[in-house]
């Protein structure tokens, strides 16, 4: 109760305050305090609860809306909710969002996601190039989960083959000491055309290691001087790092994370999976 007090004075404090007042310290016996962050809202608010990482905000407005903010007092969306929703909370991360509903006496969990604007355009490609709805998969060749992705997706085309296809996209982990490195060989294969037959090699090797991974680019019949220099290149690490900087954008912290036009995916099985490239492509279609 003090969290939510202390958030609806900040919002309603006068229109007048200005951008030099923030963090400017301010005092009265003992308490000291400044502003921290204060923006208006068309609507009055009611109740609020912020995400465990302070990057949104959800205030329930007396317009029977929830407005999501983020860090700057952006308004990402608005939820319309039943004008007798007296209260929300949320997941740590803002993934859920939980109504009360007083007059109804009942409990809602919602699920809440962004669609996220995601650049494929030097990512290897899986199936149709002109299909209409794009699986965007986050990996790491270290990850034992996103190893058993592929025969999933692999099905998943074969179900859909022209309107569904695949992007990869890197996102090796800290955790794994060698994750990196096969990323960038991984790249390095895909400069000559054989990214997938090297995804397929780094995923069947039960311990990466620079001599698997050049053993895996001589089996694929690589060109190994070609291979070993763009490797270290430096446009090669900056097409990881762009992947890196997608990932950090649509706020990814594992691997395997997937998005179907930008809609990040709940559940990786197939039946699910199909029902999201159903739905985008009846959406794909009513534009």
């Amino acid at each position: 109760m003090l969290k939510r007090l202390a958030f609806c004075a900040l919002l309603t404090l006068p229109a007048t305050l200005h951008a030099a007042e923030t963090n400017v310290m301010k005092s009265s016996g003992n308490l000291n305090w400044s502003t921290q962050k204060s923006w208006k809202m068309d609507a009055a608010p009611v109740a609020f609860v912020q995400s465990l990482d302070n990057k949104k905000t959800f205030v329930l407005g007396a317009d029977a809306k929830v407005h999501i903010f983020d860090t700057n007092g952006k308004e990402l969306g608005a939820l319309p909710v039943s004008a007798d929703v007296i209260d929300i909370d949320i997941a740590p991360r803002g993934e859920i969002l939980y109504l009360l509903n007083k007059e109804e006496k009942s409990f809602t969990a919602l699920n809440i996601s962004f669609t996220q604007d995601i650049d494929v355009s030097t990512a290897p490609i899986l199936g149709n190039p002109d299909a209409p709805v794009t699986l965007v998969e986050f990996s790491d060749f270290e990850c034992p989960y996103c190893s058993k992705v592929k025969p999933i997706l692999d099905k998943l085309l074969k179900a859909n083959p022209n309107t569904v296809k695949v992007a990869f996209k890197h996102l090796p982990l800290r955790m794994h000491p060698q994750a990196e490195t096969a990323a960038l060989a991984s790249i390095a294969a895909q400069k000559q055309g054989k990214f997938w037959e090297m995804h397929d090699e780094l995923f069947k090797t039960k311990k990466i290691s620079a001599q698997t991974i050049e053993a895996s680019a001589q089996k694929i019949g690589l060109n190994m001087e070609q291979f070993n220099k763009d490797k270290e290149a430096t446009a090669t690490r900056q097409q990881l790092a762009r992947d890196l900087f997608e990932a950090q954008k649509a706020e990814i912290t594992g691997t395997p994370t997937l998005f179907i036009n930008g809609v990040r995916v709940k559940s990786r099985s197939l039946q699910d999976l199909q029902a999201m490239v159903d739905q985008a492509l009846e959406k794909s279609s009513a534009k």
